[in-house]
């Protein structure tokens, strides 16, 4: 898209929304909801687009080329079935249980709020229980399938515990209500169901050694309803970093020899550490999307990092006048471009 756009003239965020699709292009069904202008537009008035020279190599000193890069990012709502089991010991104190797994993005943390939001209790009512497959049939953490599809199924089997609290009594053993949602997970989709994103790149490229310098990293995202935005947030800030890492550090070299891998540890293998990341911005969009479940929330893992590289690379075309086309751009590479075409950035 970056390259189209360059071809013809056009700043590659008005190309995009010219060419929006009224319905998914390879589907052919309506959107569910569609927020992509939204994001690209929020994220230029947030990043200063407007300040970018879309001449490749025209701001530069005499050590640094500067550019601006842009990318859209779209990921698949993705539903598997669950199963949840919510137990009312009193009407003020539940557990709920659930075959999940938190690996660390803070599902514990949004499926007690999910519990206690349905249920219509305080968090401290609510005894959460997670972790063991014996507690039921749950998705695996990953895909950012968890909140939607776990959070579906305890969403469901909160409103039948209370409806059934109002017809009846608790009995001394508790009232238990177990949901399965597989028939209506599995249920074939009648919308485009997505999340959605821009990514926005601030680069500096050294015309000596050809390192490349990320300033700094936006990106602003549309996942449905965010029910823990400290949680989410962390979640797509992370997925930039590995994105950053994905374009300029982590390179998995084979060991042609042996077989396997030479870059088989953290000193070989290089991430993103803080020096590497001096200025990363990210927020939400408010959207509605009432076709992904009664939760209304969509993943928010791999959307942060879909188009990270693509901004990071465009930028630093737009700061030297060079497409990238091997990853990641280290620097040996990097120089050895600059000085086959040391006219782009004299």
């Amino acid at each position: 898209m970056d390259e189209l756009a360059h071809e013809l003239g056009h700043d590659p965020i008005e190309l995009r929304i010219r060419n929006e699709p009224e319905v998914d292009p390879e589907s052919g069904l309506p959107f569910s909801s569609r927020s992509l202008v939204r994001c690209l537009r929020a994220g230029a008035e947030r990043f200063g687009w407007s300040d970018r020279d879309p001449r490749p190599g025209a701001r530069h000193d005499s050590d640094w080329c500067y550019g601006m890069g842009v990318a859209s990012a779209v990921y698949p709502v993705l539903l598997f079935p669950s199963t949840a089991t919510i137990v009312a010991k009193s009407y003020a104190d539940f557990e709920v249980e659930i075959g999940a797994a938190d690996i660390g993005t803070g599902s514990r943390t949004v499926l007690h709020q999910l519990a206690a939001e349905a249920l219509g209790v305080s968090m401290e009512s609510v005894q959460l229980k997670m972790g063991r497959a014996s507690r039921g049939l749950a998705p695996f953490a990953g895909g950012s399938m968890g909140t939607g599809s776990w959070g579906w199924a305890i969403y469901q089997a909160a409103l039948q515990v209370k409806s059934a609290m109002a017809r009846e009594s608790i009995p001394p053993e508790g009232l238990r209500v177990t949901v399965d949602t597989t028939e209506e997970a599995m249920r074939p989709p009648r919308h485009s169901r997505q999340s959605y994103g821009a990514q926005f790149a601030q680069v500096r490229v050294s015309r000596y050694t050809g390192e490349v310098f990320v300033d700094r990293l936006l990106g602003v995202f549309a996942g449905g309803r965010i029910i823990n935005h400290a949680t989410a947030r962390s979640q797509v800030v992370g997925a930039m970093i590995m994105g950053l890492g994905m374009a300029l550090t982590e390179a998995a070299e084979p060991d042609t020899t042996l077989g396997g891998w030479v870059t088989q540890d953290l000193a070989s293998y290089h991430v993103p550490a803080h020096a590497d990341i001096p200025d990363i911005d990210a927020f939400f969009l408010e959207e509605t999307d009432l076709q992904v479940g009664p939760v209304n929330g969509k993943g928010v893992g791999e959307i942060g990092i879909v188009g990270v590289t693509a901004a990071i690379t465009n930028a630093i075309f737009n700061a030297t006048g060079i497409r990238v086309r091997d990853l990641p751009v280290l620097p040996d590479r990097m120089s050895a471009a600059l000085s086959a075409v040391p006219h782009r950035v004299s």
